[in-house]
């Protein structure tokens, strides 16, 4: 039985981010999982629907070159864990073995080749994933992964689940209180507090030249603004613009502006 009470306090003891997922992963092994692989990202999808690459991803006993081909070659994307991940919320178990069944397996495709054949060839082929969908479209993964072919792993994983799924929630909320802004801003897009600003008026449908009122500025210097941060954000157009700035949450801070 999971000492919640414990692992809660053994987590706001350590007072950085790597020592409390090494916190986590202690507590993993001790109900028999051998590798942790964690991920979050401010949205999970970009708008065009892909998966969207994490912004963290920290990894315990696992091959060093896990993060490259997850992160820099976009193993990420086409992940089957992650695919099932981003469509629910309830933890499941996942095998690799190809004699054993489970919700991954309508993702195991030709596209998803390339990431099962990484993960066999390392031996990664059983886990249990807990996805995290936050309030604000925040989105993480908790995985806890056995080695080796485990064709009796639906029973373990069955009887583990609910521990492991209040776990993953526990240091989910311990991590995430140490996110720093590289973390939380997706994609590394930076906007500058003008540029937020002028696209925070134009998602209230207000023209180039209502905003230069407001902020004082010529039309000229609000359209430059408007088209840099268009620019920043891979946009077409303002109206693009503006609803990808809204879904990476870069307008939050500023409300609503009476004329």
């Amino acid at each position: 039985m999971l000492e919640i009470s414990i692992i809660s306090d053994r987590l706001s003891r350590r007072e950085t981010l790597d020592d409390r997922i090494d916190e986590a992963f202690s507590a993993m092994r001790s109900m028999g999982f051998e590798a942790l692989i964690y991920d979050y990202t401010p949205t999970p999808c970009r708008p065009d629907g892909k998966v969207e690459i994490p912004t963290l991803l920290k990894l315990r006993n696992v091959a060093d070159d896990m993060y490259d081909y997850w992160c820099n070659r976009e193993y990420f994307r086409i992940d089957p864990v992650q695919r099932l991940a981003v469509r629910t919320s309830v933890p499941f178990f996942w095998n690799y073995d190809p004699d054993v069944e489970t919700r991954i397996s309508r993702f195991l495709t030709d596209e998803t080749k390339p990431v099962c054949d990484f993960l066999r060839e390392h031996d990664m082929l059983a886990g249990v994933t807990v996805p995290i969908h936050m309030p604000r479209g925040d989105y993480a993964t908790i995985t806890g992964v056995h080695y080796g072919r485990r064709t009796e792993f639906c029973r373990e994983a069955t009887r583990l689940l609910a521990d492991f799924s209040l776990l993953a929630q526990i240091f989910h909320e311990a991590a995430y209180e140490l996110f720093d802004e590289k973390v939380l801003n997706i994609a590394g897009i930076r906007l500058t507090e003008r540029e937020r600003e002028c696209l925070a008026h134009s998602a209230r449908g207000l023209s180039a030249k209502e905003i230069s009122r407001i902020i004082d500025r010529s039309v000229p210097t609000v359209v430059m603004h408007l088209k840099s941060a268009t620019r920043k954000l891979g946009a077409k157009n303002r109206t693009q613009a503006v609803v990808r700035a809204t879904q990476y949450r870069l307008l939050e801070a500023f409300p609503p502006y009476k004329l």
